[in-house]
């Protein structure tokens, strides 16, 4: 009889011991996705877009990974910095991947304001646990060399002095191309986003890989 207990007993612990086992491995971390409408599928249609993209490669090689997508249309790193602390907080993620800078640049505004408040949200996703992936932009060269000069620069120097790494420039090999554009000549195609997917995939495997 105690012997029959003793077995219900260890039957038990092995059982709880594999059903944790199965829970920590089909736990799911987040990737938490800020950014513009380049991130928001502007234009395009639903699930064509580069984080859409993305999700289904985490799927198809099983990293245990979702995605939330929080990319709004015509956001700024003023607007994405101001959203964030609600986001880390209902999220939780494990990744963040900041997309933003494009709106500032389109509108001129000073490129020091934009680098603050990159590296604000760099330090409010560092302090709530999450690991960073900036992603660069260019300007147009009809935006003032010197502006746009300064204001891609940013993100290296940025990335450097926080120490995170950076998908230097998320639309390479695609904003030397006009056909993959939409008419307003601003908007990636459908046809783009795995190219930007390719750019950015590479610097964020890494991250997940060591999550």
């Amino acid at each position: 009889m105690v012997m029959f207990k003793n077995l219900l007993r260890y039957l038990s612990v092995l059982l709880l011991s594999l059903s944790a086992a199965t829970n920590a491995y089909s736990a799911s971390k987040t990737v938490l996705v800020v950014g513009d409408s380049l991130s928001a599928e502007y234009g395009i249609s639903r699930g064509a877009g580069w984080v859409s993209l993305l999700e289904q490669r985490l799927k198809e090689q099983k990293l245990g990974a979702s995605v939330v997508n929080a990319s709004v249309s015509g956001e700024t790193t003023s607007g994405g910095r101001t959203r964030l602390p609600s986001l880390l907080s209902k999220h939780k993620p494990a990744v963040v991947v900041i997309e933003l800078g494009a709106n500032d640049g389109l509108r001129g505004l000073p490129v020091p304001a934009a680098e603050a408040n990159l590296r604000a949200m760099i330090d409010a996703s560092r302090k709530a646990g999450a690991q960073v992936l900036l992603v660069g932009m260019r300007m147009p060269p009809n935006y003032g060399r010197d502006y746009a000069e300064r204001f891609f620069a940013m993100y290296g120097a940025l990335s450097k002095d926080v120490k995170v790494p950076l998908a230097p420039f998320m639309l390479d090999g695609v904003a030397q191309k006009p056909e993959l554009f939409q008419p307003d000549r601003l908007h990636p195609l459908a046809e783009a986003h795995p190219i930007i997917l390719g750019n950015i995939w590479p610097h964020l495997q890494p991250i997940l890989k060591a999550k």
